[in-house]
């Protein structure tokens, strides 16, 4: 699994030969060479003669495309999404290509998701505190996803990617900087289309594989919506054996209980987008390698040698992020949250459906086979932050609540939900007995509302100090001149 954050790749790339390409493209060659040895998307042609000879006609697509941007450069160049870190127009195109041809919904289908949600949210009502989110429950094609949930991606990437163009323009050494100065423009719009190749890689395949619009364990509907994509569900049922009505409503009550949580834990959301951004801002980068490739390396051979730029490409790999200290923990702190997001949703779903669903087992260990072998959801984010979401957090967390139910209450469980602070943290999910005897091993009422608690201890803090200095004020200042002085007074008398 690629364990680069957003914007890196390893030379080699992805095995794109086996991806089927848009057969609605020309030339049938779009979306096979966007890895991570064509960071300008230029769809993997060399025109520099990597070991096919010179190609004319990839030369020309190239120079058209740095003509575009060098024309544009004056007055911001890319309109639409090519204009921020991340160049969104190539980032969507290439996606669309990727997922390629895909079945059109029919109503049923719409239909027969809005009863399972329907169902999936009477069951939940008896196994939660949490009341139900869903407002709007649909069906969606892959591209209806990658359309949908771009406005919540943009907020994911654009941290990272802006980070780590700020720190390419200020981290390159003296001499490459005075070299480029010129050509920065250029450089930041070959940056964003850089990314954007990226991303749409990713976008693209993990638009034909999730099933819900939380499958990944963050919230990139709309809010109050509940989604499911039913030609990836089917693709999921194939080989299961189990029937396929079971699956949908199992699936509808993970997506539904999903919901509930970020919608009725309001800070849900944004600390676990704060978490990224939080990650994003302590990257730095190590040049020794890209330096090393440009110690003897005379700048006017680039232009007279254009394959010394593909060789210096080529380093790309050689210079990468380094982590500190900050960043293993907001890494930390974001695993140890989605760990308990999914654990959460798993064990009430559980509860929901056990005497429900013959298959609920079975599907719930399902469910964990793909996350433990690499699903989307964790390809995603060890692309997007370095992040790979461990099966055993996720057991773990699941236990966890369900531990936490055993010893106290659905009221004291769900009740934890209601202030950042109160949740475990990576100790507790490794070591819950500890955490448990915390929330029921005195008063549990904070859990309902921690915030009226504190508004409580302060005003009676307030009045215990009025009680005090009635009891007890202040000696008069008869002259005026401050508090009554002891010995003053003595003198006068």
């Amino acid at each position: 699994m690629n364990d680069l954050p957003f914007g890196f790749s390893s030379a080699s790339g992805d095995d794109d030969s086996s991806r089927k390409p848009d057969r609605g493209s020309g030339d049938g060659s779009s979306g096979s060479g966007a890895g991570g040895s064509d960071p300008f998307g230029l769809g993997g042609q060399n025109p520099f003669g990597g070991g096919g000879g010179f190609d004319p006609n990839a030369l020309g697509q190239m120079l058209s495309q740095l003509g575009s941007m060098i024309s544009g450069m004056g007055s911001g160049a890319g309109s639409g999404g090519g204009g921020g870190p991340v160049n969104y127009d190539v980032a969507t195109n290439l996606a669309r290509q990727q997922i390629g041809n895909f079945a059109v919904l029919d109503p049923k289908q719409i239909a027969a998701v809005t009863d399972a949600v329907h169902l999936a949210e009477l069951w939940l009502d008896g196994v939660t505190t949490l009341p139900a989110g869903v407002s709007r429950s649909t069906a969606w094609t892959p591209v209806q996803w990658l359309e949908e949930t771009l406005p919540t991606w943009k907020r994911l990437c654009d941290p990272v990617a802006a980070q780590i163009a700020g720190t390419w323009a200020t981290g390159l050494p003296e001499e490459a900087q005075q070299f480029a100065g010129p050509m920065m423009g250029m450089l930041s719009q070959m940056g964003g289309m850089a990314f954007g190749t990226q991303l749409g890689q990713g976008l693209g395949q993990l638009g034909k594989e999730v099933l819900s619009s939380t499958d990944i364990g963050l919230p990139l509907a709309p809010e109050g919506t509940a989604v499911l994509l039913p030609e990836a569900i089917a693709a999921f049922a194939d080989g299961l054996e189990q029937p396929a009505q079971e699956i949908i409503v199992f699936l509808a009550a993970r997506e539904a209980a999903h919901v509930r949580l970020f919608t009725h834990v309001p800070w849900l959301r944004q600390r676990l987008l704060a978490t990224v951004e939080e990650y994003a801002r302590g990257i730095t980068m190590d040049f020794s390698g890209i330096q090393e490739a440009a110690a003897n390396l005379d700048p006017t051979e680039l232009l007279s040698n254009p394959s010394k730029i593909e060789e210096l490409m080529a380093s790309g790999t050689s210079f990468e992020p380094t982590t500190t200290p900050e960043q293993k923990a907001a890494l930390a702190r974001l695993e140890t949250m989605l760990a308990l997001i999914e654990g959460w949703v798993e064990h009430v779903v559980a509860k929901a459906l056990s005497d429900r669903i013959p298959s609920a087992g079975a599907l719930a260990e399902t469910m964990r086979r793909r996350r433990a072998t690499g699903g989307p959801a964790e390809q995603t984010f060890a692309t997007l932050v370095g992040l790979e979401l461990r099966p055993r957090k996720l057991r773990e967390a699941a236990d966890l609540w369900e531990k936490l139910l055993a010893s106290s209450d659905v009221s004291t469980r769900d009740g934890v939900w209601a202030h950042p602070d109160l949740m475990p943290d990576s100790d507790d999910v490794d070591n819950p007995s500890a955490f448990i005897d915390r929330v029921i091993g005195g008063d549990v009422s904070s859990f309902d509302d921690p915030i009226a608690e504190l508004e409580k201890t302060m005003a009676a803090e307030a009045a215990e100090k009025k009680a005090s200095l009635e009891k007890d004020p202040p000696a008069d200042d008869t002259d005026g001149d401050g508090p009554a002085d002891p010995d003053e007074d003595a003198d006068k008398a």
